[in-house]
């Protein structure tokens, strides 16, 4: 499919107060991108009723400029707010790789979002959370100035641990069959016991947290996640 496999563990499930040196150590156990958490307290409208986005506050601008400084692997920020436009900046300025940011908060000014990230050097990258319908991020990927990456959330957005949702491989199908050549993500719940069904759907791009950081051996559970994206590329 072209599309290369890319494990990134997610550095919420890792221990804060070593932050460097457990990226050292997913480094070294052969993982690809970091995968960071932005997540704040903020009003969210969706269908019609105020919620908030995510109720807790997680990795920020100042994180990933402590950790770029000891690090050169590609911080792939994963922005679950309201206003991303305002994050661009000094995400920038702190180091992040790529930048994906909601649809659902997104639809009235995705080009310009789009725009200001490419122009900061960084990787667009757009996200839906599992009630959104596919259809809604085929205008980003289809634009003039399209998105790199689709990250189809396998959990709600907000905390680690959840039980993966194999509905929402239907998604990463259709996706992968509409879009050949296209970055898909997955993020939430993905381990031992769920990759095969990511990864034989077309998910190229594999997010872990607890299953990698809190596995007896790390380096084998990245390598089985690898394992099972190539073997399925291989056999489409």
């Amino acid at each position: 499919m072209g599309v290369a496999a890319k494990i990134a563990p997610s550095m919420l499930s890792s221990d804060f107060a070593n932050l460097a040196s457990e990226a050292e150590r997913m480094l070294k156990f052969g993982a690809d991108w970091l995968h960071m958490d932005i997540m704040v307290v903020l009003l969210f409208i969706h269908s019609f009723l105020n919620r908030h986005f995510v109720p807790n506050l997680t990795l920020g601008a100042p994180v990933i400029q402590s950790l770029r400084k000891h690090t050169e692997a590609y911080l792939d920020c994963h922005l679950m707010v309201t206003n991303p436009l305002d994050y661009v900046e000094p995400l920038s300025k702190a180091g992040a790789s790529g930048f994906t940011f909601h649809v659902e908060v997104s639809k009235e000014n995705w080009q310009e979002l789009v725009q200001r990230i490419k122009s900061k050097g960084m990787k667009p990258g757009v996200a839906l959370k599992p009630g959104t319908p596919i259809e809604d991020v085929y205008p980003l990927v289809e634009g003039e100035n399209p998105v790199e990456m689709v990250l189809v959330m396998t959990v709600e957005p907000g905390f680690g641990g959840q039980k993966f949702m194999p509905e929402m491989m239907e998604k990463v199908r259709t996706l992968r069959e509409r879009y050949p050549s296209l970055d898909i993500e997955v993020d939430g719940g993905l381990g031992p016991s769920t990759i095969n069904v990511a990864a034989s759907a077309g998910a190229n791009c594999i997010v872990a947290g607890s299953s990698v950081f809190g596995a007896s051996d790390p380096s084998a559970v990245i390598s089985l996640l690898r394992s099972s994206v190539e073997e399925s590329q291989h056999k489409s």
